[in-house]
């Protein structure tokens, strides 16, 4: 059976939601990129172009969910004996881990009375552990039914954005990354979480920044993208369930070491032995 490292988040996601989206991948002062970076002029489109930001969704569910139909995955859940709890939807919201929670609440926020909405209260209490207390079989089909609303669709996408891509590709931006330095930011959010300590997405960046700096600061674009992607790697190998690195080694350096900074269509690549392919 093939390692399963989709979907894992940082225990300490909980607390990293209250705050700011452009807040998350703080460092210090000495380590973050000049305040003029901002200003930084960006060849080719960005992420957030609707094709982009298509390209991503199906980057990344390959190697969550072995399949390039990230819209499939509103309905997925299951608990992959991680230590989080349920793992579901497009980006992998945890019981254990905060986003979850947040998730549900923004879905009855927009539609209060829905099919969750119920399960709030045993959301709060298993926040932090793996318990199923409150929610089980029930929840899980539930889940399910939810994912067929479209309000249910939008909550998704609303966490997604705020908590994982609209951070990771503002501070790509502000880094002078293109896109594809902006996808490797968002991969490894999603997977590290947010944050600042070592082993989450600010702790990367500031270790990367440590060895090379980034366009902003005047660097090589692919020589600090390298230094990134090697600390992701021994950050990745710590944790069994994220021990198997070809998402960076057979996805991301493959199109690094092509410099297709733009991360522009003919794609092709593996994930844990199976290729893929992007066409347009």
């Amino acid at each position: 059976m093939r390692p399963q490292p989709r979907r894992a988040l940082r225990i300490a996601l909980a607390a990293a939601l209250v705050a700011a989206p452009l807040t998350v991948a703080a460092t210090s002062a000495a380590e973050a990129a000049p305040a003029a970076a901002t200003s930084v002029r960006l060849g080719g489109v960005g992420l957030d172009d609707p094709h982009k930001k298509d390209i991503a969704m199906q980057l990344v569910s390959s190697a969550e969910n072995s399949s390039l139909d990230w819209k499939a995955q509103y309905k997925y859940i299951e608990d992959i004996g991680d230590g989080r709890g349920y793992t579901a939807g497009i980006i992998g919201f945890c019981s254990g881990t905060g986003d979850m929670l947040e998730l549900v609440q923004h879905y009855t926020d927009i539609k209060p009375g829905n099919i969750l909405a119920k399960y709030l209260p045993a959301l709060k209490k298993v926040n932090g552990s793996d318990s199923h207390a409150g929610l089980g079989s029930p929840f899980v089909k539930d889940w399910a039914t939810a994912a067929k609303d479209p309000a249910f669709q939008q909550a998704q996408n609303d966490e997604r954005d705020r908590v994982y891509f609209n951070p990771a590709v503002n501070q790509a931006k502000a880094d002078g990354l293109r896109a594809l330095g902006q996808f490797i930011y968002y991969d490894a959010i999603v997977m590290h979480g947010p944050g600042t300590d070592s082993d989450s997405f600010g702790g990367i960046r500031a270790a990367a920044m440590k060895k090379a700096r980034t366009p902003a600061q005047g660097g090589d674009e692919a020589t600090y993208l390298k230094a990134f992607l090697d600390v992701r790697k021994v950050v990745m190998k710590k944790e069994e369930a994220h021990s198997d690195t070809s998402r960076v080694d057979t996805e991301q350096s493959v199109f690094l070491n092509a410099r297709n900074f733009d991360l522009n269509p003919p794609l092709k690549w593996k994930v844990y032995g199976d290729s893929y392919s992007i066409d347009s």
